[in-house]
């Protein structure tokens, strides 16, 4: 990630949220032969660029939606076996943006949320990331549950991922 600083009035925003430690299982889902502790480095909904970030879901459901969505964006269905891993992890500085109107006022509508353009929750990401939090807990834009979004800013300790267990799933969406 750059090492731009993000919006003032984004980092103040999130600053007032305070943050609170957050320990519990989430899941993930895979594919081929990437261990679940993998974090993304590309960029996503929440991470821009070049900011470490490990995706995973509070619910199982919303964990399959969320890989089954991205199945669904191939140009040609992916052959690469998919498996759901259940995690166990432990953040000391944890926000949670759960809240639709809180959401909309640090800049993330509805249509932002779900929009393949993810620069407007990339912002939040990243502010956060800047604040050297470990996570946010976000809503799904692809289920009803929530996910947990998971940061490697560099701080003191990166934050605790274990795997509990695995399951191997069909490479395609459920239901197809």
């Amino acid at each position: 990630m750059d090492d731009v600083a993000p919006d003032r009035r984004l980092l103040d925003q999130l600053a007032r949220l305070g943050t609170h430690p957050w320990s519990g299982t989430v899941w993930r889902c895979t594919f081929a032969d990437n261990p679940p502790g993998k974090a993304n480095v590309r960029g996503a909904r929440w991470n821009p660029p070049g900011l470490e970030a490990l995706y995973a879901s509070l619910e199982r459901a919303t964990a399959i939606a969320e890989s089954d969505h991205l199945i669904g964006a191939q140009p040609l269905r992916p052959r690469a076996r998919r498996t759901v891993h259940q995690l166990q992890i432990e953040l000391r500085a944890l926000i949670k943006l759960t809240d639709r109107s809180l959401l909309a006022a640090l800049g993330v509508d509805e249509a932002a949320l779900s929009a393949d353009d993810f620069r407007a929750c990339q912002a939040v990401g990243g502010a956060a990331a800047f604040l050297h939090l470990d996570g946010l807990l976000v809503p799904s834009a692809r289920n009803p549950g929530e996910n947990v979004v998971i940061f490697f800013t560099g701080g003191t300790e990166p934050p605790e991922v274990h795997t509990l267990g695995s399951e191997v799933l069909d490479a395609g969406p459920r239901g197809r």
